[in-house]
């Protein structure tokens, strides 16, 4: 499965992604600071059998659909820059929430988060009609996440206040949110 945009592509995992993405699961990158940094990440250790366990899952290619994450990728080169994801937050209720990182800091602040997950937000609206909402998950700490989701068009809807803390520090878990209606538009507007 691929979706095209013009600064990036959304598409499946391919086993060449594999060792670099297993680089970039390394604790020393830069994104880890940003991306969920209260909860633990892989150790070196770890590392190998996640690599063994997502080889083994691209070769199955028994992709669920619709996708619960997607490899953001260079069109031009079709490397691998990131990851699209979402999670039940509550599949009773029809909850789903979404996420984005962009590994490399090179890539960062060129419009490329944007429609990625521009993307990712038009392709769960579409492939899960019983959805009302869509939902994503930040800190006070990660304004890039926060700006992101209030440019396009999300609303925050909750501030867990000193809820995080990040290397010694308290920070507000945040909440945000956008119907399906406020995405439509949304989208007309743009």
């Amino acid at each position: 499965m691929q979706i095209h945009g013009q600064r990036c592509m959304l598409r499946d995992w391919q086993l060449n992604d594999v060792a670099l993405w297993g680089d970039w699961l390394r604790p020393e990158h830069e994104w880890q600071r940003w991306d969920g940094p209260y909860y633990p990440g892989p150790t070196l250790a770890e590392i190998p059998a996640l690599v063994a366990q997502k080889r083994a899952t691209i070769e199955a290619a028994e992709w669920p659909n619709p996708r619960m994450n997607l490899v953001i990728a260079d069109p031009a080169t079709d490397q691998l820059l990131g990851t699209v994801t979402s999670y039940w937050e509550s599949i009773e209720t029809n909850w789903l929430c979404l996420g984005i990182v962009i590994y490399d800091p090179a890539w960062w602040q060129r419009g490329i988060g944007r429609e990625a997950f521009s993307l990712w937000i038009d392709y769960q609206f579409a492939q899960r009609p019983e959805l009302v909402r869509l939902d994503l998950r930040t800190w006070s700490g990660n304004q890039r996440m926060a700006k992101l989701a209030t440019a396009l068009g999300f609303r925050q809807e909750a501030c867990f206040r000193k809820a995080r803390i990040v290397a010694g520090k308290y920070y507000d878990g945040l909440g945000f949110g956008i119907l399906r209606e406020e995405w439509h538009n949304f989208i007309k507007r743009t």
